[in-house]
């Protein structure tokens, strides 16, 4: 698959590039220890980052990201966790090495509604409900399964002083 690439302008000499956006890469272990440890990780980054997107949906999110990952790959290649922090909130990436693209993260198919009894089948579903965007890529070493979340709204700090 080939995929064009638009060509930033260069900058002059004397203006520095802009520095990239404040970013977590994390590599987790290929077992189910990951899931918790990805759900104290996407916290303490997003508070780290101090990133405007609510922590509660990010660590729900995560959790069925790095427990799909899991579940569904072999083990021999690592899972990496990816936060980075975006001008209209947060992007969350779960990186494993097989290549095949994960259930239908655009759209519920007709006929594949998750049995209310069955254990697993809703992981997708919530990151498609929850976030605002969310979707897979190919990556050198496999793919990239990934979701944004808006800016929260922060909640009403001291009121500034008035001069």
């Amino acid at each position: 698959m080939s995929r064009s690439r638009t060509e930033t302008p260069a900058l002059p000499p004397d203006v520095p590039a802009p520095p990239p956006p404040p970013s977590w890469r994390i590599a987790l272990p290929h077992s189910t220890a990951a899931v918790p440890i990805a759900r104290a990780l996407i916290r303490t980054a997003l508070a780290d980052l101090d990133a405007p997107a609510d922590s509660d949906t990010a660590e729900l999110l995560t959790a069925e990201l790095v427990a799909n990952a899991v579940e569904h790959t072999d083990g021999s290649g690592p899972i990496e966790l990816v936060v980075e922090l975006l001008a209209s909130g947060c992007q969350v990436e779960v990186h494993d090495h097989d290549p095949g693209p994960p259930g239908n993260l655009s759209r519920l198919l007709p006929g594949s509604t998750p049995d209310p009894w069955q254990e697993h089948g809703r992981g997708l579903l919530l990151i498609r409900a929850l976030s605002s965007a969310c979707g897979h890529r190919p990556t050198e070493h496999g793919k990239a399964v990934w979701f944004t979340l808006p800016r929260s709204p922060r909640p009403p700090g001291p009121a500034a002083p008035r001069g």
